[in-house]
């Protein structure tokens, strides 16, 4: 014989049941929006945001400053470029994380930068930028 669990039984198996459908939704979603960073891609986005004014090249300085070996370096450290009082006294060492807020928002993060980007403001675009500067030897080579 099957014992009926009456009303409440159901209400509680239900609300088992939402409850659950919802933590695998919310773990789908997270997962969904995780993004690998990815050097070739960021690449890209190098070529068409960044490269008319930064150069990959050691020592070869454009509008702006090579960004060769640019992660993990000190701010206002490639020499033969002529940085911003601000950035040379921003004691900034371009990592993950600072070069995340700084490509996202130059003028908000170091308020007097030269650099008149406007900011990406993709993180997706920002991660992979950063994820290819990584890769462009110096101090952050292979990193």
């Amino acid at each position: 014989m099957v014992k009926s669990r009456g009303v409440s039984g159901l209400a509680k198996i239900t609300k088992s049941a939402a409850f659950a459908a919802l933590g695998a939704m919310t773990g789908l979603v997270m997962a969904g929006s995780a993004h690998a960073a990815s050097a070739a891609k960021g690449k890209e986005v190098f070529q068409s945001q960044c490269a008319a004014c930064h150069s990959t090249e050691k020592g070869q300085n454009g509008i702006g400053p090579s960004l060769y070996g640019v992660y993990g370096s000190k701010a206002a450290s490639v020499s033969g470029y002529n940085f911003s009082a601000a950035l040379k006294s921003s004691k900034i060492v371009w990592n993950q994380k600072t070069l995340n807020k700084f490509l996202a928002d130059p003028q908000g993060y170091v308020t007097g930068t030269k650099m008149t980007y406007m900011g990406l403001t993709n993180a997706s675009k920002r991660a992979d930028v950063i994820a290819y500067l990584k890769t462009l030897g110096g101090n952050g080579a292979g990193k």
